[in-house]
């Protein structure tokens, strides 16, 4: 029986590019047996705002381990600190929400560009990291992770009425999920220590930017070029090899020029599904709108 608490889980961050609207397409892309299998890994290399953990958990009580990983550190704390002390890390926010909510519009923006110092240039507890992540998450433009050439993260403040700073019930349904996750911190190849039959990968990399303006993944310092994304896919040949099935989401790039072939090719052994998405960031609002997007899977669905 599937636990309710469990069902209640969502991401605790907002996530440029986040999954929860691919959601149904990736349920349809999962390995016809997925269910069936006992003693079943995931495995989610890249996991950002975690949509499809929060999703795919409560769902399938066949997975006996979850492992996650990102690169971004703060990130990883925050995941840390949701699992290991959430009643701090409430603590914590609830303060945020109720300094930062009575405050007009000027001395909101200057309260978060303190804490947006603070969290840039201090050495912090782990709660302090998790805290100042969420708050600057809920309270930023866009809820966008970026960073400049230093690692400082740069985003503007966001111009929201009432925004949920502190929320209790999501921090603890998430807190119960993540005992069942393993969560790392550093590059994907080594979630390959993981790669075995029983093994489902979902892949969700910093997007391919479809122009020079929609790029968002600025997000660590060193970026994710194309070179990155042929890593990448060489990865995916080595799971494959270990008998690991995996899901792959990228961006459509033939969808935007039109002779755009890049994944195509680099992909061409793999079986490549194109969905529709919604991008609902840019800076232009009659930019946003339904894309093309790519799902990349090692196996056929029966």
């Amino acid at each position: 029986m599937i636990n309710k608490t469990y069902l209640s889980a969502k991401p605790f961050v907002k996530w440029a590019g986040g999954k929860t609207q691919l959601l149904k397409d990736i349920k349809r892309a999962l390995p016809s047996d997925f269910s069936e299998k006992k003693d079943s890994i995931y495995v989610e290399p890249f996991v950002g705002g975690g949509a499809v953990l929060f999703w795919i958990l409560p769902q399938f009580p066949n997975i006996k381990k979850a492992i996650i990983n990102d690169i971004n550190p703060h990130l990883i704390t925050t995941y840390r600190a949701v699992k290991e002390q959430p009643e701090k890390l409430i603590e914590r926010l609830d303060i945020f929400q109720q300094e930062y909510l009575p405050l007009h519009e000027y001395e909101r923006k200057n309260y978060y560009l303190n804490k947006r110092n603070i969290y840039n240039s201090s050495p912090l507890s782990e709660i302090e990291t998790a805290a100042l992540f969420i708050f600057l998450n809920r309270t930023c433009f866009n809820g966008l992770y970026r960073v400049n050439s230093k690692g400082e993260f740069n985003v503007p403040h966001g111009r929201y009425t009432n925004p949920k700073i502190c929320d209790k019930a999501t921090i603890l349904a998430d807190s119960q999920l993540l005992q069942k996750v393993e969560i790392l911190c550093g590059d994907y190849t080594e979630t390959i220590t993981y790669a075995t039959p029983n093994t489902l990968f979902y892949f969700d990399p910093p997007y391919k930017p479809l122009s020079k303006t929609s790029s968002f993944n600025s997000y660590v310092k060193e970026g994710f070029d194309d070179n990155e994304q042929i890593r990448l896919r060489d990865f995916c040949h080595y799971i494959s090899e270990h008998k690991a099935h995996f899901i792959l989401s990228n961006s459509d790039a033939k969808d935007k020029k039109g002779n755009d072939n890049f994944f195509d090719k680099i992909y061409q052994s793999f079986n490549i599904h194109r969905v529709m998405a919604s991008r609902m960031i840019n800076s232009n609002p009659n930019k946003r709108g339904k894309l093309s997007e790519l799902i990349i899977r090692n196996y056929k669905i029966s």
